[in-house]
């Protein structure tokens, strides 16, 4: 007798800490076969948008929609997500500053330069329980020890990268950083690097993920700097989604307590 085999789907999004900048959004399936992109956006408004509609020109920020997100998703693929997994600050109670998940995530990755940043009352604040509350209200409960069901997961891709690169330190991705990153070097010199290394990440993530390097085309060495920020939002989803397709194959730990965990997968 055919088994039928249950698909599995996860929704990863990299979520601007405020409604003013674009956050990325990635959706990968794995119909047994392995895990595979199917679709990946700079924005919640590219992600709901429709394939024959015109690209968007440049992305721009917009107050996270649990429900419409997920029911996007589920018209992407038929049925609901099983897990989403998002790069923001989420608890169980009100967010006032650092949490445990925090300390726990800095003490093991601060000195690969991977400390997470402090939360605040005010950033991401509401913005982060309103979230938590609507993707509850939506069948997807935060997540701080091994999901049973539907769940929602805290992840942090810079963790997340290292393990991935299997990396003595932080990656150097961020454009906006890529200063700070090189310092003594040209202009032209640093976007390469920094092509370089996204270049490299991509690379890691296609083996595990297929599709996402003909998803993600770098562009144009000579592209804009908001052009290059979407690529980055992009890329970010997709390691977000990454990390979800760990914990669902049991390959992540949760670093926390019972109010907050930030997952990061465990090293082959």
């Amino acid at each position: 007798m055919r088994t039928e085999t249950r698909l599995r789907t996860v929704l990863g999004i990299d979520a601007a800490w405020t409604e003013r900048e674009p956050s990325g959004v990635a959706l990968i399936v794995d119909r047994g076969s392995g895990w595979r992109l199917l679709e990946v956006a700079a924005s919640y408004a590219g992600f709901a948008a429709h394939k024959d509609a015109d690209p968007i020109v440049r992305h721009r920020g917009s107050l996270p929609d649990a429900p419409a997100l997920l029911a996007v998703a589920r018209e992407k693929l038929g049925e609901p997500v099983d897990l989403v997994a998002i790069d923001m600050p989420l608890s169980l109670v009100p967010i006032m500053g650092r949490r445990a998940s925090d300390n726990m995530i800095s003490s093991e990755y601060g000195a690969r330069h991977a400390s997470t940043h402090t939360p605040s009352v005010a950033r991401p604040g509401r913005l982060s329980d309103e979230l938590r509350i609507r993707f509850e209200a939506a069948g997807y409960p935060l997540a701080v020890s091994e999901p049973s069901g539907r769940a929602l997961l805290e992840v942090y891709p810079h963790p997340a990268l290292i393990e991935l690169a299997s990396a003595d330190r932080r990656l150097p991705y961020k454009h906006s950083k890529s200063r700070k990153y090189w310092p003594d070097e040209s202009p032209a010199a640093r976007r390469q690097n920094l092509f370089e290394t996204w270049r490299r990440i991509i690379a890691l993530l296609d083996v595990r993920i297929q599709g996402v390097k003909d998803s993600l085309p770098l562009p144009s060495p000579d592209e804009r700097g908001h052009v290059l920020k979407a690529f980055e939002d992009a890329l970010d989803a997709v390691v977000c989604a990454w990390v979800g397709s760990c914990v669902m194959d049991g390959r992540a730990r949760a670093h926390g307590d019972l109010e907050s965990a930030i997952w990061v997968p465990i090293p082959d």
